[in-house]
């Protein structure tokens, strides 16, 4: 970890765009913690309003927060107008990036003698890469990583223990795949037949694009035709299930429990939310936000953030909630009033 003066890493935020201001006593930080957490010498963040009052309660040397939010006397404040993202690039200066071990091409590793290996290759023991891979430069494989024939890998890629890269798929520059992820397996493909399910081949690939990465456990199935795709920038959680034929567009991020069945079309810049699922070949437009547990049964239109089985407006889901919380009460107001008409017609039959 890096030690910063309050006023450096003020500068550093500045020199990103984020117009960061000290206010209070400069000190030294040397790594970021959470507002419960952090300890003296060390800095958090508020992002969220609502956690304010645990800005009092901190033993943090300084906080990164918006104008508008109040701290206690005492402590330093570095603030600007996007704590997140700021804490985020507090995070790289005083932590850096995970370092990896570097084994070089480890002995114990199997590589086909017809595969391609760039520069700086670190390869560990356990690794089996197979006939006609291209693996570009810098690239790091872990233990348990086996990358089938005629797959291709961009520079400077990591893919974590275990994961596992079928035949002929493409893998972009810069790309991280956690442990446990499939990339390029077989599709749920099968012909109904006489009462037997038929197994149709599946002779396309899966192609992600720069910048993506993958959580663990997750599986991108390859296509029946052509091709699966992951836009470049496209971020994963962990357990995300990809279907045969899907194109899922640039800077998408996925939360855990996403599943997207075969030939669903993902626009750009969509958010889908931990636990939902999107139907196949919907159409979701750019810029889409999909809330936790919803189903996407439909396409839907660009811009819109949806909720509930099935997905629809989010904010006229919300209505017929509230709606339904009061169903009880309505009921029972109801029932007495049928018992009052019952009473009224009784007196009038009289």
């Amino acid at each position: 970890m890096a030690e910063k003066q309050l006023s450096e890493l003020c500068k550093i935020l500045s020199d990103q765009g984020f117009d960061a201001r000290l206010e209070g006593k400069d000190c030294a930080v040397h790594a970021v913690n959470t507002l419960e957490g952090a300890k003296s010498g060390e800095i958090t963040f508020l992002a969220n309003p609502k956690y304010e009052s645990a800005v009092a309660q901190t033993r943090a040397s300084a906080v990164i927060l918006k104008d508008d939010l109040d701290v206690p006397a005492g402590l330093s404040a570095i603030r600007c107008a996007e704590p997140y993202a700021a804490v985020t690039l507090a995070i790289i200066t005083l932590h850096g990036y995970r370092k990896h071990p570097q084994w070089g091409k480890s002995e114990s590793a199997e590589i086909h003698a017809s595969a391609n290996i760039g520069a700086n290759a670190n390869i560990a023991a356990g690794v089996t890469i197979a006939a006609d891979v291209t693996i570009g430069d810098n690239c790091t494989i872990y233990p348990g990583c086996y990358v089938a024939e005629g797959t291709q890998i961009g520079h400077d890629c990591i893919l974590f223990p275990n994961v596992v890269i079928y035949d002929r798929c493409e893998v972009g520059h810069r790309v991280t795949i956690h442990a446990g992820s499939v990339v390029g397996e077989d599709g749920l493909g099968y012909a109904p037949y006489e009462g037997k399910w038929i197994k149709i081949p599946q002779v396309g690939r899966a192609v992600l694009g720069d910048d993506v990465e993958i959580g663990a456990n997750c599986t991108i199935d390859r296509a029946t035709l052509g091709q699966t795709e992951i836009g470049s920038g496209t971020k994963f959680g962990n357990i995300v299930v990809v279907g045969h034929g899907t194109k899922i567009g640039k800077d998408c991020m996925f939360v855990g429990l996403v599943g997207l069945a075969g030939s669903a079309n993902v626009g750009n810049h969509v958010t889908i939310a931990g636990q939902a699922g999107v139907a196949g070949h919907v159409h979701v437009g750019d810029d889409v936000t999909v809330a936790g547990q919803s189903g996407v049964t439909s396409d839907i239109k660009p811009g819109m953030t949806v909720l509930g089985l099935p997905a629809e407006d989010a904010r006229d889901t919300k209505r017929v909630m509230a709606a339904t919380k009061k169903l009880p009460a309505l009921i029972k107001r109801l029932q007495a009033l049928e018992n009052e008409v019952k009473e009224l017609r009784g007196k009038l039959e009289k």
